[in-house]
This record gives structure tokens, sequence and C-alpha cells, in this order.
């Protein structure tokens, strides 16, 4: 069991530490060090951050191990220095910052070699898992930034699969108590626990999530005109944003749209989820539909509810790990998928591409669960609580299935739109519709 277990954190470790080199020696250095936006570290802070993080927990903790660079430890700490102050920091060079990350390495498998599975912080592999997703969550936020810089693509990947015949419709989820959370999924994070009974009304949920599409008939019917669409900190944020149209959005002068992808351009594909929209833009769009943004609670059912057993899935699929059939995810494209590409993935309830492609915003804050403690530390999830995050659900394209669950929790402040994210809708529905079947 112990071996099994070890294999597989190594594997997590291993593709995740492919991922960082990937993302990290595709540029010079100039543009390692270089900040391409103020709300982004430079990407060689993140890989010396991913590196830190892990001497912190598997070297220091876990291990027991000396430190590696104790002298650096205040740089590296996310709450000390805000992004747009970082690039003023002495910051490991980039030479240097790759040495420092290989030799914790090093340290941090010879500190799995000799775990023992045997306290509350090592048992299932949870500090080693924490690590692997740390880094693979720091990864994704590197690929943001890929996004932001300017310059010639860098990055390449074979394009998303196109669909001939895009799902159209809705679920309708019936009422009823579902269990949402885990207690049982040994790497699943402190604020995806306790598992917890949850009843909810019923309710429809889109099939799909919005297109590009579906989002530009929004734009050509006056959407960011149209102040009685939008909530007023909404408008208030379009106006002083200027926004126009989703982040990288383009018009062809013919009445379409171009959009920039890792340096590309490339015309806009219809039936592709919607992506870089904030959470207001969102809102709007819901408004505009007649519809509105899908609860937390509400998301988690329609992606894990599985109606003829009762049971809460791990997946919409199932209890499987994900793979190429069954969602987008781990960076294999650099866009999203058409909506239907991934008919092996669907939910009991039909629901199409709940789990990769673009993360879905929700209409919920960050609350804790009934019954949440704070571990291994406050500053993960519990410093995040209230405040104006929303939840998003479900990952990208460029998130690691390691950082993706049926239960897995993302937030974000409703302005950001740099993050892979999208949205479906959903409504209320009456009781005698709640009887029918799902279209």
């Amino acid at each position: 069991m112990s071996e099994a277990l070890r294999a597989g954190i190594a594997e997590a470790l291993t593709r995740a530490r492919a991922r960082t080199a990937g993302l990290t020696e595709c540029v010079d250095e100039s543009e390692l060090v270089a900040q391409h936006s103020p709300i982004m570290s430079p990407l060689v802070w993140d890989l010396a951050h991913i590196g830190n993080q892990e001497e912190l927990w598997r070297v220091r903790v876990v291990g027991r191990r000396r430190p590696v660079r104790s002298d650096i430890d205040h740089l590296y700490d996310a709450f000390k220095h805000a992004r747009a102050n970082r690039p003023a920091l002495p910051l490991l060079e980039p030479a240097e910052a790759r040495g420092y990350v290989a030799t914790v390495r090093d340290k941090a498998f010879d500190v799995l070699d000799r775990a023992r599975f045997d306290t509350r912080l090592t048992d299932g592999g949870f500090a080693f898992g924490m690590i692997a997703q740390h880094e693979q969550q720091h990864d994704e936020t590197m690929l943001a930034t890929h996004q932001l810089r300017a310059g010639e693509a860098v990055l390449h990947a074979p394009p998303a699969p196109r669909t001939p015949r895009p799902p159209t419709g809705e679920a309708i989820v019936a009422a009823g108590e579902f269990t949402m959370g885990t207690s049982t999924e040994p790497w699943a994070l402190d604020n995806e626990r306790p598992a917890h009974r949850v009843a909810l009304p019923a309710f429809a949920i889109d099939l799909a999530p919005v297109t590009n599409g579906q989002y530009a008939a929004f734009i050509a019917d006056g959407g960011y005109r149209r102040p009685e669409l939008w909530s007023e900190p909404g408008w208030a944020h379009r106006t002083a944003a200027g926004l126009v149209a989703p982040q990288f959005w383009e018009p062809d002068g013919a009445g379409g749209w171009w959009r920039r992808v890792f340096g590309t351009m490339t015309p806009v594909r219809e039936h592709q989820p919607v992506v870089h929209v904030c959470w207001f833009e969102a809102e709007a769009y819901a408004r505009w539909a007649g519809k509105r943004l899908p609860t937390e609670a509400e998301w988690e059912k329609a992606a894990r509810y599985d109606p003829a057993t009762g049971r809460s899935l791990r997946y919409p699929w199932g209890d499987a790990d994900p793979d190429d059939a069954t969602a987008n995810l781990g960076q294999r494209h650099l866009e999203p998928a058409e909506i239907g590409a991934y008919p092996r993935g669907v939910s009991p309830l039909g629901v199409h591409q709940l789990i990769g492609d673009v993360w879905e915003w929700t209409s919920s804050g960050f609350d804790p669960y009934p019954g949440f403690e704070a571990f291994p530390y406050r500053e993960y999830s519990e410093v995040f609580h209230g405040g104006d995050y929303k939840v998003l659900r479900g990952g990208s394209f460029g998130t690691d299935q390691v950082a993706c669950r049926g239960t897995f929790r993302n937030w974000d402040h409703p302005i950001r739109r740099q993050i892979f994210a999208g949205f479906r809708l959903a409504r209320d529905v009456t009781p005698t519709a709640a009887d029918a079947p799902h279209v």
C-alpha cells in the first residue's frame, strides 16, 4: 500500500515539475524576471516560491531536515509582499532559482522515500499531495501570465476538439438533499471539508457553459451599454475599467471577433465556452438571458449527484480519475474545447463539461462549510473567507487533474479576468417542471 502511494506521489510531483520547467524554460531570462502585469508575479518569483513551499512543508515539517535557504522565506511569503511589489525584491536570479528548486526537490524525494504516512499531516500522502497541488496551481498562474505577456508565441499545443452537434438545453434537477464536500478524499484541501448534507429546491442548469457565439449576441444587443443589466458595483467597474468585450477579444472590422491566445491572433470560435470574463460580466449576461448564475451547491449537485443511487460521485462521470476522453485538463490544449467534445465526461443528469475547459463562476461567496477546520495552516483558506470573493468550480484547460475534482473550490475577486474563467446559467423551476425529465 505505502509503495503504491509513494509511486503515485512521485508521479504527481514529477508531472508538476515537468510542467514548471516547460513554463519557465521557454522564455529568456529577461522575460523570467519581468513583470508582465501588475496583478501577476514575475515568473521567476513563482518558480522560487514553488521550491520554498516544498522546502517549508516537506523538507522542514515532514522531513524535519535542516533548512536549505531560510534566509529567503520572507521573499517568497505571498502574504508579505503584494504581486505589484515583487519585482523590486532581491529575488533569486533565474539560475539561482533553478538550482534552489532542484536541491529542494532532491531532499523532498529523500523524505518521500522514508515517509511512514502515520501522522495526520502525512495520512494518505496528504502533505505530498498538497505540495503537488500547490505547484500545479502556480503552474496555472504562470500559464495565465504567459497569456498576458506581449510578444510572439512560445507555448504550443494541438487545437482543442470540435463538435459537430453542440448540446443545447438544460437539465432539471429535482428538489432534495445531496452530500456536498468530502471527508474521505485523501488529498482534499481544508475548504472542501467536511462532507455535509445540503437540501436544495428544484432548479434547472444549462447542459453546457455559455459559448463565444452566445456571448457575442449579448455584446451585439448592447450588453455593455445597458446599465439595467448590471449590478451597481458591476456597472461601476465596467465603466471604470472600460469593459466592452471579454479580455483579449478584438473586433475584426466586419462585425466579428478575433482573440489573442498566447501570442497568436485567432478567430473566435462560436461553440467554444467563453473565457476571460469576470463575475460582473457573467452576472450581467445572466440577467440579459433571463436566468442567473448557479449557486455553488447547485453546481456541485449537478456535477456529482447520481439520482439512480443517491450517491455523490468524485467526478461527473464517476469515481475514476480524469483522462483524455473525459475532460480537457492539464494544458493538453491551450484553449477550451467546443461544447459537447467530451460525451464520456457527462454527468448522470446529462450535463456536459463540468470539469475542465473553463472555471465556472457561481453566485456564491467563499465561506466555510459547517464544521470547517483550518488545516494545516490558516492562510490556505480561512483568511479568505468572507469579503467579496466569488467561488469558481470545475477547473480549466490549464488545471491539472491533481488540483481538480468534483469538490474542489477556487475563488477570486469578481473583477478578475486573467483567470481562465467562464460560466453556465441556472434558473428556478416550479414544482411541476421539476417532475419533468431533463432536456
